[in-house]
């Protein structure tokens, strides 16, 4: 039998204001949009603001139904409407913002298992990682350098 061990490395920003300027900017819109999110299940509300090589910055806020799996995570919303609508851009940086209308998210919180796959797929196909900050609604955010860092056994096109 063998061992491997797998780790994952995460810069830390206290505050936004220590983020760099442009990400800064794109948190800003993620939190945002957060308040557009269609949430009357969870009351879980998320935004995502992404930032293209093309200069565009493409925005998501989750979208829940009552049947939940035909809901949308925000992450989905915006890597999928970025697909769409700029087919051969790639997308360089994604924001996240995470609230309850519960209680307060003071803890960053990262994609979920299918936004991960998700954003996986993208990422192969531009051969170009995707720099993922993401936090709660008040405190840390944390800095992924890749998609590959929060889903390292990733599963795409070369298992098929």
């Amino acid at each position: 039998m063998n061992k491997i061990t797998i780790t994952a490395e995460f810069n830390v920003f206290e505050t936004i204001e220590e983020l760099p300027y442009d990400i800064q900017n794109l948190m800003h819109e993620a939190v945002t949009i957060r308040k557009t999110a269609y949430a009357p299940y969870s009351n879980f509300k998320v935004g995502v603001a992404l930032k293209l090589d093309n200069g565009e910055i493409i925005l998501g806020s989750n979208q829940e139904n009552a049947a939940y799996p035909s809901g949308l995570c925000a992450e989905r919303v915006a890597v999928f409407y970025a697909g769409a609508k700029y087919p051969e851009a790639k997308i360089l940086k994604m924001a996240i913002s995470a609230a309850s209308d519960s209680n307060t998210t003071g803890a960053p919180i990262p994609p979920c298992g299918a936004c991960r796959q998700s954003i996986a797929e993208y990422e192969i196909k531009q051969n170009t990682p995707i720099e993922i900050y993401f936090m709660g609604e008040i405190g840390a955010i944390y800095k992924s350098d890749s998609l590959k860092n929060l889903l390292p056994l990733l599963f795409d096109k070369k298992f098929l």
